[in-house]
This record gives C-alpha cells, sequence and structure tokens, in this order.
C-alpha cells in the first residue's frame, strides 16, 4: 500500500479540538514543515503533547492552542521557548504540567491499551497539586504500598520527522538521542511522518540501518517527502538546528507585532519559499550538529 501523501492532504485529516502529539524534543527533529502547514490552516482548539521546542510557542503565537500537555517547552540555549513563555504568562491556555517521567508513562499506558502506569513519581511533589484530576492506587500486593496512577495520554494524531522512510510506512531515524518518538506513535490512533529521505522500499536501499526503526509500519496512516522539513530544528544526520534564526524568531516574540513579522516573513508562502526565505538549501544542509 502506498502511504505518500503531501503536507496539506494530511492537515486536510486535522480537525479542531484535536489532541495532537509531537515527535522528537527540544530543538529536535521536530515536523516543522507540518507545523507551518497547520499555521497556514484554519485549525484551531488543539490540545498539544509534547517534549516541546518551537511547534509548541509557533501555534500558541498563532493562537491554535487550547490546552498544552508538556514535560518542558525549550530550544536548549534559550532554556525557555520565548512564546510558550508569553502564552504561559498570560495564562492564555490551559496547561498540564509533568514531569517528564509522568510524561513518558502517560504515552506508555496509552501505547498498551492500559488507562493508567502506576508510579511513585509525582508522589509528595505539587504534580499531585496542579492536576487535581490524577488519582492514586493501592498496591494489591502484600506491600499495600500507594501509587500515582498516571493517566493515559491517548493522542488522536501524532506528528514525527523521520531522517528516511518508503511508501510502505517503514522509517528510519538517525541520531543519538531519538528517545519518545516510538511512544508517540504507539499513543495515537494515526501517524503522519514527514522525511527527508523518500524511497519505494527502505529494506532494499538501507538494510543496514534497520535498527533506526523506532516503530511498527502498521502504525503509520501517511507519509510526506520533506526534505529541510525538520528545519530550523536538528535532523540527523542532515542538518543541525538554526540557531541563528532561532534567536531571529526569539527576538519577534519582544517586538510589537513581532509573531505576524515572523509568519509574513517565513511561514506565509509555501516550503520552498520557506527554505528560500532562511537562507536556501546549501546552507541549511551546513548547520553543523550539535555535539554534546
Amino acid at each position: 500500500m502506498n502511504k505518500e501523501m503531501d503536507l496539506k492532504s494530511v492537515v486536510a485529516q486535522l480537525r479542531d479540538g484535536m489532541t495532537i502529539g509531537f515527535g522528537g524534543w527540544g530543538p529536535r527533529r521536530k515536523p516543522m514543515a507540518l507545523v507551518r502547514e497547520i499555521l497556514r490552516s484554519d485549525l484551531k482548539d488543539l490540545t498539544l503533547v509534547a517534549y516541546g521546542g518551537p511547534e509548541i510557542g509557533m501555534l500558541c503565537a498563532a493562537g491554535k492552542v487550547k490546552k498544552l500537555m508538556y514535560g518542558f517547552v525549550s530550544l536548549d540555549a534559550m532554556p525557555i521557548e520565548p512564546y510558550f513563555r508569553k502564552a504561559r504568562e498570560a495564562g492564555a491556555v490551559e496547561v498540564a504540567e509533568l514531569d517528564e517521567g509522568l510524561l513518558l508513562l502517560g504515552l506508555q499506558a496509552a501505547g498498551h491499551n492500559l488507562p493508567f502506569a502506576a508510579t511513585r513519581v509525582g508522589l509528595g511533589s505539587d504534580v499531585m497539586k496542579y492536576n487535581p484530576h490524577f488519582k492514586t492506587v493501592k498496591s494489591p500486593y502484600h506491600d499495600g504500598e500507594v501509587l500515582l496512577a498516571m493517566p493515559a495520554i491517548k493522542l488522536d494524531v501524532a506528528l514525527i520527522h523521520t531522517s528516511r522512510a518508503d511508501r510502505l510506512g517503514n522509517t528510519q531515524t538517525d541520531g543519538p538521542d531519538p528517545f519518545f518518538d516510538g511512544l508517540f506513535a504507539r499513543a495515537a490512533n494515526k501517524v503522519f511522518v514527514t522525511t527527508e529521505v523518500l524511497v519505494d522500499r527502505i529494506d532494499a536501499e538501507y538494510s543496514d540501518k534497520a535498527k533506526s526503526q523506532l516503530f511498527e509500519r502498521c502504525l503509520v496512516t501517511g507519509v510526506v517527502k520533506a526534505p529541510l522539513g525538520a528545519h530550523p530544528t536538528a535532523a540527523h544526520d542532515a542538518y543541525g538546528w538554526d540557531m541563528g534564526h532561532l534567536k531571529d524568531y526569539a527576538a519577534s516574540a519582544t517586538e510589537e507585532g513581532g509573531w505576524q513579522r515572523y509568519f509574513d516573513q517565513y511561514v506565509k508562502g509555501d516550503e520552498a519559499s520557506y527554505a528560500a526565505s532562511v537562507g536556501g538549501e546549501a546552507k541549511i544542509r551546513a548547520l553543523p550538529l550539535p555535539i554534546f
């Protein structure tokens, strides 16, 4: 089955009020081409779930968001994403602030089709205070321990950027830190991936990288060829994050009408005009990958 789609046909399957999870984390491997297509759409009232980066701030700035669920929202060198900070300080969106481990457990529970995951994480902290719907359970075994019952975080859709994919829905993700993409894929009813490289059969052309497949192809609803589709975040091993562009983006958050300026300058057109506006393909591919 050929699962190839384009950006517009993916966004056409999204609906107001959906719960959407984003793969990657911070400024790493975010499906930014799809984020920009959402920014160009009329979608609204979305609930976003992420180890967040610029996708969270941009969608908040554009008024697309009703609720956020996150472990953090950061651009690494800028510890708090600037438009997320503005939305949070203004109380403009509902939030569920979670420990990073609780977000992981909620996604795992959804992926395992369980109603909750029992854990000690969050007990004795303000997580219970600021998430008053969380409940505890008592161990049925001899210890009788009381544990937090982290509710499953079921996603309508997961959006994930990959290094390469084939038209059957197989994917591969390079890099040292693809920690969460499989969790988002298994927690979602539908999974749409963007990819730097699209081939007919990944097993024939990239069999040496089979261990880089993070989730099963049966989970994937659609595949979009989107080279440079993670910019301004990093896409291992194709290009690093564009901190110069992210600084310009962050500066716009301090300007009167800054978001509209950023949108008009970079997002308003299509992906080809976006790449040209940020310096072109050669400049993006020359961005060094971060080293830690």
